[in-house]
């Protein structure tokens, strides 16, 4: 190949074709990419431009590396989305991947102000409180601290909280989880993020606050979850004549 090309513009080049090749699966995730020294010899460039490629592809979220090692293929997020409510393990399992979960904590206690006004519960009211980490093929991939409204919450106790789904368990018990408004926004993760999803302390999460209703309306959950970035994705579907997306300007934490 020649190298007439400006060199601006070859390793953008390199970098698009690298994508392409990935996109092909030629290399699958977790894969690691050629040398830097092949790479430069099959494009018929020097290794200056190669590194430039790179670091195209690094900050496109494509490749990772570490020092004195080859660079590797990042697996692609899991896409979820909001079209239709969906429980975490009914999307798990039709994406392909097997979830568990980690029970934290489960307990009854005393509604906080948040949840009280979410939930529209009186003073004093009490609520289901259950923190779980959610795992996809045995990786920690999100934490799950959700409020259930007293008489709801009453049946957690009995379920297999590690390997049963609860949406799928209130279905069974007549509980349904009708509809839900999602608002997600980016956060960084907490001492105890970063424990139970083992990242770095202020490693940004996306978080999603959802609150669920029954067929009447009525609220029977609150939760607020916390996703690692390079595992999941969102997708909304809109059209210009029906969208229930809204924009809001971020609030301090």
């Amino acid at each position: 190949m020649s190298q007439s090309t400006e060199p601006a513009a070859r390793y953008r080049q390199i970098a698009a074709d690298l994508v392409e090749q990935i996109s092909a699966e030629a290399y699958g995730d977790g894969a690691p990419l050629p040398s830097e020294s092949e790479l430069a010899a099959h494009y018929d460039v020097s290794r200056g431009t190669i590194r430039q490629a790179f670091a195209q592809l690094r900050a496109d979220g494509v490749v990772s590396s570490r020092r004195g090692a080859r660079r590797t293929v990042l697996a692609t997020p899991r896409l979820q989305s909001f079209v239709e409510l969906t429980s975490f393990s009914r999307w798990a399992r039709a994406a392909g991947e097997i979830p568990t979960s980690r029970t934290v904590a489960l307990e009854l206690r005393t509604a906080t102000n948040d949840e009280r006004e979410q939930l529209e519960l009186a003073d004093g009211a009490k609520v289901y409180h259950l923190t779980r980490v959610r795992l996809l093929n045995g990786e920690p991939v999100m934490i799950e601290r959700t409020a259930y409204i007293e008489r709801v919450g009453a049946v957690l106790p009995g379920i297999q909280l590690d390997t049963e789904s609860i949406t799928d368990r209130l279905d069974e018990l007549g509980v349904v989880l009708h509809a839900a408004v999602h608002t997600i926004d980016s956060i960084p993760a907490t001492a105890a993020d970063s424990r139970l999803l083992d990242v770095r302390p202020r490693t940004p999460l996306l978080r999603e606050r959802r609150r669920t209703t029954d067929p009447s309306g009525a609220p029977i959950e609150w939760s607020d979850d916390r996703y690692r970035g390079d595992a999941v994705a969102f997708t909304v579907r809109n059209s210009r004549d029906v969208s229930n997306l809204v924009k809001q300007s971020p609030r301090p934490h």
